[in-house]
């Protein structure tokens, strides 16, 4: 049975806004970061009550549970993918999800479902591995260290018997809500400016964010022992970068929309040099977008589902 109540963080974001609208929950408390994400969260959902503010802070998450009785789930989506600096990435990764941890323990809540990344995990050795939940963790830069400690304090926390927990591992989302970068993405790829970097072969899991978010409604119904780890959740297969690519111009003509069919390509080796350089920059407290993305092109990043499948349910 699902319970009354869900508790949301991130919910604004481009999961958070697919997820809320698909809650069947009577109550729902979402936590946005700024107070003018609060009006389309509130017409998203008739049973939404929002509250704004930044995860970081005790006090504000405190608001967020403020009046919710035992039993509630909590989906714990915030997060910085792209900060404006390194430092970010564990002061809301990892400062924030303690804060959710500490006040959903109190509140007794039933089930945590923590979202976290493939970013803990790196890329795959080749075109054709796949991550599965047995593999070791190998975290890429500042994000994958602070997705990788905020797993572990998630399962510490279950482990102590404070939160019933199940964690998400999500890939590359693609789907309604979209960020501004997704939309800048498509952009480029139409316009036939989005390099392709080394032979097109490498592979990348997806995830339709319809899927995700029933991944995350399988997590939160999942039963008990199935509680306490981590699963994959993407689409069945991955996909090689090149067909990506294809994909996307094929479907923006499939719209009736003009999509140029030419292909920029780049040797893998400045993949590599942009990976160094991104990892130097963050050392030195520096973070550039275009930068880390480039240095990530050129890698496999792919996952098996099958134990989502099997435990969770999860098609």
């Amino acid at each position: 049975m699902t319970p009354t109540t869900a508790v949301v963080t991130g919910a604004a974001g481009w999961l958070g806004q697919n997820l809320v609208r698909a809650l069947p929950h009577e109550r729902v408390r979402a936590l946005v970061h700024h107070p003018d994400e609060a009006a389309a969260i509130e017409l998203a959902n008739p049973n939404i009550e929002v509250v704004a503010g930044d995860v970081r802070d005790p006090a504000v998450v405190d608001r967020l549970f403020d009046g919710v009785a035992a039993g509630a789930t909590v989906f714990h989506a915030a997060g910085v993918i792209h900060p404006r600096r390194p430092r970010d990435f564990y002061d809301v990764n990892v400062g924030g999800t303690q804060n959710v941890v500490d006040r959903a323990r109190r509140a007794q809540a039933q089930r945590f479902v923590h979202v976290s990344s493939n970013s803990p995990f790196g890329a795959n050795p080749t075109n054709d591995h796949r991550f599965t939940e047995a593999d070791a963790f190998d975290p890429y830069m500042g994000y994958g260290k602070s997705k990788h400690e905020a797993e572990l304090l998630v399962q510490r926390s279950h482990h102590r018997g404070d939160v019933a927990a199940v964690i998400v591992r999500p890939p590359w989302f693609y789907g309604p809500f979209q960020p501004a970068r997704q939309t800048q993405w498509l952009r480029t790829v139409r316009q036939g400016r989005f390099p392709l970097v080394g032979d097109g072969t490498n592979k990348r899991s997806m995830v339709f964010t319809g899927n995700l978010v029933h991944g995350l409604l399988r997590a939160e119904a999942a039963p008990a022992e199935a509680t306490g780890r981590a699963y994959w959740i993407a689409d069945a297969e991955p996909y090689a970068m090149a067909d990506v690519l294809d994909t996307v111009r094929r479907a923006f003509e499939e719209e009736g929309m003009a999509a140029t069919h030419r292909q920029p390509r780049l040797p893998r080796l400045v993949g590599v040099v942009a990976e160094r350089m991104d990892g130097f920059l963050q050392q030195m407290g520096k973070y550039v977008q275009p930068l880390h993305v480039l240095g990530e092109l050129k890698d496999t990043i792919a996952c098996d589902i099958t134990e989502a499948r099997r435990a969770l349910g999860y098609h």
